[in-house]
């Protein structure tokens, strides 16, 4: 069938849904986009990553950051053309298949819900660590409920939430790199020189094994970029604030992420026990010895960690509900109080809370399958991504070239260069046992997924512009 239609997104919400708010600014998202990812998986997670790869964790998260890139701008130029709370999921539900958006959509709510819960366990651990008076799961259910309260508020207060939170993150990222070069240099101690790079073991002292290891570390750190395309939606000027939200966002948080390991790695032996029992930053830091440095950091961690729950408790409800409004999930989650979903977001604080009960049952291995989890999600959302862009800037370059505001690198070679790398991530992991058991289990989830999406699409047929029929 020949579309018609050039200008009107996909429809994402039928007469009974109720419209959320348009009150997030440009300095929130632009925060939004730093708050979602600097979080479990730089602060915590990048220790058991450098324990894997050692120093070659670096090239690890070098290479997932260009990865990261591509698939932000080509998110960028999807929502500057379409602005819509549900992002990539409405598209390709428009664009590839109504079962392609329902996958997606509900992949990446997964996602985010396993994210929220692993920056629980993190933050009660740092908490418990730091303050003592409660038990780390009595602290984790404390977050859970303040970020769940916060998030049912006015969506304005969400976006001042991270904005400063996130304006902490970043400020101790700085104040991290610019301590780390000084030391680095010889301005504060003795230069450690290459020693920690090249002995022991060398640049890759774990070899193979250690790089297929580590790179699910590095694919999970980077989680939750893709918060600012669904945020942009409750913005006052959705096109132009995505637009250039994402083009601040991404090198800066490249910089942050590959700047930051390679500080930890040339400082501290990879092997070092304090980097994953204390983290990366605070070990630095004790090890450079500037008074309560460690200690500090340790707070700001905890803000870190705090600061992504609120970011993906908000990306994780926007996505449910954009989902139910396009009849692809429960319709009470469709329901808008003062502008914002609540059901959608006490849906999305859950697993959160079972994470709590999952901690207490098993306290090791929670943080670890939850980070494994969440790093296959984000893989196959970015696959869905790629397959997207590809139809969806064939399709407005013929019909409405206006809307391309914002453009994809090199399009469309690497657009493939970006698929092709996330498939390489998935052969990577099979080689290896570990691998393999994290995509057999991950497997089991998304083939449900996969089916409750195939068999949804039979029962409720959608026409080519993504209506239902």
């Amino acid at each position: 069938m020949t579309r018609t239609d050039t200008t009107a997104p996909a429809a994402e919400a039928p007469p009974q849904a109720q419209a959320l708010t348009h009150s997030l600014k440009q300095r929130h998202l632009s925060m939004i986009a730093l708050g979602g990812v600097i979080g479990a998986g730089l602060f915590v997670g990048s220790g058991a990553g450098i324990a894997a790869a050692g120093p070659a964790i670096v090239l690890l998260f070098a290479g997932a950051g260009a990865v990261v890139m591509l698939i932000m701008r080509m998110l960028g130029e999807m929502a500057a053309a379409r602005p819509a709370s549900g992002s990539f999921s409405v598209h390709a539900e428009r664009e590839v298949s109504p079962w392609a958006g329902f996958m997606s959509g509900w992949t990446y709510w997964i996602m985010l819900c396993c994210g929220v819960a692993a920056e629980a366990v993190a933050a009660g651990a740092i908490a418990n660590s730091l303050i003592g008076l409660l038990p780390a799961q009595a602290w984790m259910a404390l977050f859970m409920v303040f970020f769940c309260v916060s998030n049912l508020a006015a969506v304005r207060n969400f976006g001042e939430f991270e904005f400063w939170f996130a304006a902490i993150k970043v400020t101790a990222i700085v104040g991290f790199l610019v301590v780390g070069v000084l030391a680095i240099t010889g301005v504060i101690g003795d230069p450690p020189g290459l020693d920690n790079l090249t002995g022991d073991g060398g640049f890759f002292p774990t070899g193979t094994s250690g790089l297929i290891a580590g790179v699910l570390t590095a694919v999970f750190a980077y989680g939750g970029l893709e918060t600012v395309t669904i945020a942009a939606a409750e913005s006052d000027d959705p096109k132009g604030n995505v637009a250039r939200a994402v083009r601040t966002a991404v090198w800066r948080i490249a910089l942050f992420y590959v700047g930051s390991m390679a500080v930890v790695v040339t400082l501290i032996p990879w092997d070092d026990p304090s980097i994953a029992s204390s983290g990366p930053y605070v070990t630095v830091l004790d090890e450079v010895g500037i008074p309560a440095a460690g200690t500090l950091m340790q707070v700001v961690v905890l803000i870190a960690l705090l600061s992504a729950m609120n970011a993906n408790i908000y990306g994780a409800s926007r996505m449910s509900y954009s989902l139910a409004s396009r009849n692809k999930g429960p319709a009470f989650l469709t329901k808008v109080v003062r502008g914002v979903p609540a059901p959608a977001v006490l849906a999305s604080c859950a697993f959160g809370f079972f994470a709590v009960v999952l901690n207490m049952v098993s306290p090791d291995k929670a943080f670890t399958w939850l980070m494994n989890t969440t790093g296959v999600a984000i893989l196959v959302t970015w696959a869905f991504t790629c397959v997207t862009q590809l139809r969806m800037r064939a399709r407005l370059e013929r019909e409405a070239p206006e809307l391309l505001t914002v453009r994809m690198w090199g399009f469309p070679y690497l657009t493939w260069v970006a698929l092709a790398a996330i498939l390489g991530v998935f052969v990577v992991m099979a080689s290896s046992e570990g691998g393999r058991e994290q995509l057999y289990v991950s497997a089991l989830l998304f083939g449900a997924l996969g089916v409750a999406g195939f068999v949804h699409g039979r029962r409720n047929p959608v026409n080519r512009a993504g209506q239902a029929a």
